[in-house]
């Protein structure tokens, strides 16, 4: 597993992730056609050329869900129980087809369940710049993480 334990992460650590994703129009409208997201921003060049962007933006969901994707084998594979919420998502700078993304993610606060003292919660702040190094979105991110195991070194 590429994940990290609880144990593992260390307030203001900085990860940054080696895999970058370039971004692709079939991607954009894909997801948005998933999620029922009909923004003609997003899906139709044609509208998008009379927009100040002169071209579709990439679906802003999407790139959250990416940059939390991109993190995934440093962090979170087979080592975390779920989720617990997103918050502060900015988004920074567009995003377009053509542009690749990368990821960035900072421990920001960590502690262990009270409900559950064998897990930890930790709190993240995920950054994703696009090949410029230009910051286009930012979150905080908060998930319940495991405890390594009894015995492992």
């Amino acid at each position: 597993m590429g994940g990290k334990y609880y144990e593992e992460l260390i307030v203001g650590e900085v990860i940054r992730h080696e895999f970058g994703r370039t971004l692709t129009e079939m991607d954009n409208v894909l997801f948005s056609s998933l999620t029922m997201n009909h923004q003609p921003l997003h899906i139709n060049a044609d509208f998008a050329a009379g927009t100040e962007f002169k071209r579709p933006l990439m679906n802003g969901l999407f790139t959250l869900g990416l940059v939390v994707g991109i993190s995934v084998n440093d962090l979170t594979a087979g080592t975390i129980v779920a989720n617990l919420g997103y918050e502060e998502v900015r988004h920074t700078h567009p995003l377009f087809a053509g542009d690749t993304l990368y990821a960035e993610s900072r421990v920001l606060h960590k502690r262990i369940s009270r409900s559950q003292p064998e897990r930890g919660l930790v709190t993240l702040q995920q950054t994703g710049r696009n090949q410029d190094g230009v910051v286009c979105i930012q979150l905080k991110r908060t998930a319940l993480f495991l405890m390594r195991p009894t015995g492992d070194a």
